[in-house]
């Protein structure tokens, strides 16, 4: 993408001319303060048993998180340096793990590590709008690729076959009083920092979240464009909606549902349908101590997203129990087990056979800094 070196340039070189004097004609609200760099850090290492002992030693391929069994691995190690003033932010973080090569793998080489480039600057002195353009974490969702923010170990299959990522531009505006949050978004594609070969169209997005309260919070999201070619047109309608309710000091809940819909062939009339419900609930016994449970359904029956070429498509349901513990400030200790159950035999089975049922065992140690 042509606009990425420049925002790295910008990054990069913003202390440099942080404190040049605005062109602008009089009057301005000049940005005196210095330019504050942070440095974060973070790593995820897990070990999983699959039970089904697949020939290659991956998850099933709809995976993309914690996806290589029986062998010690790197889900996501990150760098990342922050910068924010009260009028420009930017981030810039590179990450190297099974997580980065099996979501980037479409892109090319060199920007395979990167898992956040962009800058934002604040549009007016007196409301909190802002524009912000570059490669981002995506409006969609309420899971990311860091593990420790996450109430499972593992992510949904709703966020799994959903964007972690995004490239363009998003306005965003939030309320005085912090309880809406606006955005309109204009992208590159469904998950992409390069379009598609021989794709012109840009996609645009839309994320509405109002916080009533610190206990609550409701998402809408959505997108729309064509993640194919120009000659292979398809438009995707797709849409989010969650529900994160701390219910009192100890139980939390979220509920979830997307759907989305894609012309069944370029210029077609007909739409394929894909839907996912998805139910999370946790405990807290302390504040080392959570538990959690999950409750997910995906159906994809024509393949849009997950192509089986089986039957009945992609018509799974997963259930999983959670446990996390917190060594201390920076480390956590996570332990799933989850199991998938599939209308078809499309799990590897020892690598001979296909089976209906997948149930695997994982354990994670996360490191923040």
């Amino acid at each position: 993408m042509s606009i990425l070196p420049l925002l790295l340039g910008l990054l990069i070189s913003y202390p440099a001319f942080a404190h040049e004097p605005s062109t602008l004609a009089e009057p301005v609200s000049r940005d005196t303060s210095s330019p504050e760099i942070q440095f974060s850090g973070y790593l995820e290492t897990y070990y999983i048993h699959d039970f089904n002992d697949p020939g290659n030693h991956r998850r099933p391929e709809f995976v993309y998180s914690h996806h290589v069994t029986d062998s010690p691995s790197v889900n996501l190690a990150m760098l990342k340096a922050a910068l924010s003033t009260e009028r420009l932010r930017g981030n810039l973080a590179l990450g190297s793990g099974t997580y980065m090569r099996a979501n980037y793998a479409a892109e090319p080489h060199g920007l395979r590590n990167i898992y956040e480039a962009n800058i934002g600057i604040k549009l007016s002195a007196e409301n909190n709008l802002w524009l912000d353009m570059g490669v981002m974490p995506s409006h969609i969702g309420f899971e990311s690729a860091v593990g420790q923010d996450n109430w499972t170990l593992t992510r949904s299959l709703m966020a799994d076959n959903s964007p972690y990522f995004e490239t363009g531009a998003k306005l965003s505006y939030i309320t005085q009083d912090n309880k809406w949050q606006i955005s309109g978004l204009l992208l590159t594609g469904w998950q992409r920092i390069n379009r598609p070969d021989g794709n012109t169209t840009p996609a645009i997005g839309h994320q509405l979240v109002y916080k009533p309260s610190d206990r609550l919070t409701i998402n809408s999201s959505s997108f729309i464009g064509n993640d194919k070619s120009d000659a292979q047109r398809q438009m995707r309608y797709f849409h989010d909606f969650y529900v994160q309710w701390q219910l009192d000091e100890h139980w939390g809940l979220i509920t979830a549902f997307d759907i989305g819909a894609e012309q069944a062939a370029p210029g077609s009339e007909r739409y394929h349908v894909w839907y996912s419900p998805n139910l999370v609930l946790r405990y807290s016994y302390s504040d080392r101590l959570q538990f959690a449970a999950r409750l997910e359904h995906y159906h994809d029956k024509h393949g849009v997203i997950i192509n089986t070429g089986t039957d009945d498509g992609f018509q799974t349901t997963g259930y999983s129990v959670n446990m996390d513990y917190r060594l201390n400030q920076r480390m956590v200790w996570r332990n799933e087990l989850r199991k998938l159950a599939s209308r078809d035999a499309i799990f590897d089975k020892d690598g001979t056979r296909s089976v209906d049922n997948n149930l695997m065992a994982v354990t994670a140690l996360t490191l923040s800094f």
